[in-house]
């Protein structure tokens, strides 16, 4: 279990990210169209997982900003936004904001936050995913990962992206 703080106020998590090494789970998110996505869609491709409550806070939509903004730097990467958010509503963000090089996931009937350890288990977000960054290299094994220890907080963009290199 991660011990996590919401404005300073403790929160926890089901479990521990993965561990560097590993490979990282398979998956069936859903993306803004309904369609389901899986790790064979991104096959090939490091992965760079910003995982959040909801797009609808002010933190998840500048991590959301900021990945996008660094992913269309990067060769052979893609960066996976995953919460537990309607498809619709990560669509609607992603339209709105300009949003055109990151995947914008839902975990709304899936596993991945449960299979990462990312669900939240106490608190006001109990069920909702704990701010987090997992990064693959193409062969999906996990290269870094960080729990951000206040969920208020971003994560650290330049240790997830110089993982990559």
């Amino acid at each position: 279990m991660s011990n996590i703080t919401l404005k300073g106020n403790a929160v926890s998590t089901i479990g521990t990210l993965p561990s560097v090494g590993t490979t990282i789970n398979d998956f069936a998110l859903v993306d803004s169209a309904l369609n389901v996505k899986t790790l064979e869609n991104f096959e090939g491709k490091k992965k760079v997982f910003n995982i959040f409550p909801s797009i609808d806070t002010p933190t998840c939509a500048s991590s959301a900003r900021k990945f996008n903004e660094e992913a269309s730097s990067l060769d052979n990467t893609v960066v996976i936004n995953v919460s537990k958010d309607l498809p619709f509503a990560l669509g609607r963000f992603c339209a709105a904001e300009g949003l055109n090089n990151v995947e914008t996931l839902s975990d709304f009937r899936s596993s991945f936050g449960d299979d990462n350890q990312l669900t939240i288990a106490d608190s006001p977000l109990k069920g909702l995913l704990s701010r987090a960054v997992i990064v693959t290299d193409a062969d999906n094994k996990v290269v870094y990962t960080e729990q951000v220890a206040e969920i208020a907080d971003e994560p650290n963009y330049e240790a997830a992206l110089s993982a990559l290199k």
